[in-house]
């Protein structure tokens, strides 16, 4: 019998390769997300996007950073989901989440729509 073909992507974890192997499971919306993070890594931009966003958000209420939001964001928008409502869905999708950083079954879920909503209209026009 053929071993399935899989890809490996070990720069997107520090703690364990992350390993695409095409034989079902658990299936994600868009694998072209994990080519769009580690792209996004290498150039830095949602980093310097994070660095020009003052967080207004109460410490005690933060439950993900404002870099792990950005990167949500801008990947689904770069993916053809311009819409919020997107977030809703894609939060628990395990490549979305490895490229945002988190580990895909255990780690916790992205942003939500309402996070999103809050997050767009609390940028001022400065920024």
């Amino acid at each position: 019998m053929p071993s399935q073909p899989s890809l490996t992507f070990p720069a997107l974890s520090e703690k364990k390769p992350l390993v695409a192997d095409f034989t079902g499971g658990r299936l994600s919306s868009d694998g072209g997300v994990l080519l769009l993070a580690e792209l996004d890594r290498q150039l830095g931009l949602t980093e310097a996007l994070a660095a020009c966003l003052q967080e207004r958000r109460d410490p005690s209420n933060v439950q993900l950073p404002l870099l792990d939001l950005l990167r949500q964001r801008v990947y689904q928008i770069a993916l053809g989901y311009e819409d919020a409502n997107d977030a809703d869905t894609l939060r628990t999708d395990p490549l979305f989440k490895s490229a945002v950083g988190h580990p895909p079954e255990s780690g916790r879920d992205l942003g939500s729509q309402p996070t999103f909503s809050r997050l767009e209209n609390g940028v001022t026009q400065k920024e």
